[in-house]
């Protein structure tokens, strides 16, 4: 890979010489794709042609680097989790060598989903990003009668009772404009499947779980713990609903995506980023509950044949945003555009 000067796609000067010494002008690009791990990172590198980098301090040391395209396409990888997430997003919107003021963000990623509202690699653009940790948990062995869920917000009684938010980050309200204009390029495209993944969703009662794969509209619940099975997933819609007054519909479940809009909402917050250009695209690797007779424990292990077309139907989708945007700069670049 070439290395990108910050003022553009020129070749970096010689120690010494009078461009050396010029101060840099910031590289400012169309649009940063943004992966966890290099699994949801290869197909991006493999279909475009990312051979220019940037080096920026604080990123993870697996992945130190910026990867654009000449066309202003960048690529960064977080590694995966809150705390990875955050500090690399942070390290990214805080650096000197880039302008990303009107630079357009796509979180693309693969995540769980409710068999309710899509199927193994099914592609679901979010509106509503809600944290699905930030609460109180008691075992749900030992919730008293009548409680639907041991899981409840902080400083209220019971499951139902919303709370007030407390930490600033519970909940994301995306761009709407936006998410409609992505779910509009990309809604007909043609997506991967896999006899595996087609056989395994048969044990699913109905659709759209035991059919193939949609892009749709819906929202996405982020945490750390890999939780599973049918009385989570109930209550995870119940909180989405929750704080978000019953306009969220979960369907996908993640790591990452609070910590990261967080990072990048301290960043706007100083005039570095624009909330309205963030894009959440997540593709289903697995069920986020078991099918009918089958043992919650053997769902969450089980080899659904998800993974893969997951990860190619990310890059499909997302590739329709991305190549609209940087393909048609001057209709993007004071905002989404409403034709």
């Amino acid at each position: 890979m070439k290395s990108l000067a910050a003022a553009g796609l020129a070749a970096l000067a010689l120690p010494g010489s009078a461009a050396a010494q010029a101060p840099a002008e910031p590289y400012a690009p169309k649009v940063v794709v943004v992966s966890m791990f290099e699994h949801e990172a290869k197909n991006w590198r493999k279909n475009e042609a990312l051979d220019q980098t940037i080096a920026v301090p604080g990123l993870s040391q697996a992945f130190p680097d910026l990867s654009c395209s000449e066309a202003g396409l960048c690529l960064v990888t977080t590694a995966m989790g809150y705390a990875n997430a955050a500090s690399s997003i942070a390290a990214l919107v805080y650096s000197d060598k880039l302008d990303l003021s009107r630079t357009y963000f796509l979180i693309a990623g693969i995540a769980g989903v409710d068999p309710a509202d899509g199927t193994t690699g099914s592609a679901h653009w979010a509106r509503y990003v809600v944290d699905g940790g930030l609460m109180w948990e008691i075992d749900g062995r030992e919730a008293p009668e009548g409680w639907t869920s041991g899981r409840f917000g902080f400083f209220t009684k019971e499951p139902g009772e919303k709370p007030k938010s407390v930490y600033g980050t519970e909940v994301y309200h995306l761009n709407e404009a936006l998410t409609e204009k992505a779910y509009q390029l990309s809604k007909s495209v043609e997506l991967a499947d896999d006899e595996k993944a087609a056989a395994y969703r048969k044990n699913y009662e109905a659709a759209p779980a035991n059919g193939a794969p949609i892009v749709s509209i819906c929202d996405t619940v982020s945490a750390d713990t890999w939780w599973h099975g049918k009385s989570f997933s109930d209550a995870m819609n119940e909180w989405a609903k929750l704080l978000t007054d019953g306009k969220a519909n979960y369907c996908t479940t993640q790591q990452e995506d609070n910590a990261t809009l967080t990072a990048l909402s301290r960043g706007a917050e100083m005039g570095r980023i624009d909330m309205d250009r963030i894009a959440v695209l997540r593709t289903a690797s697995n069920f986020d509950q078991p099918y009918q007779g089958q043992a919650p424990d053997a769902s969450l292990n089980a080899q659904s044949g998800g993974f893969g077309i997951a990860l190619e139907n990310a890059y499909r989708v997302g590739s329709k945003l991305t190549d609209a945007i940087v393909g048609n700069w001057d209709a993007w670049k004071d905002g989404v555009p409403t034709k």
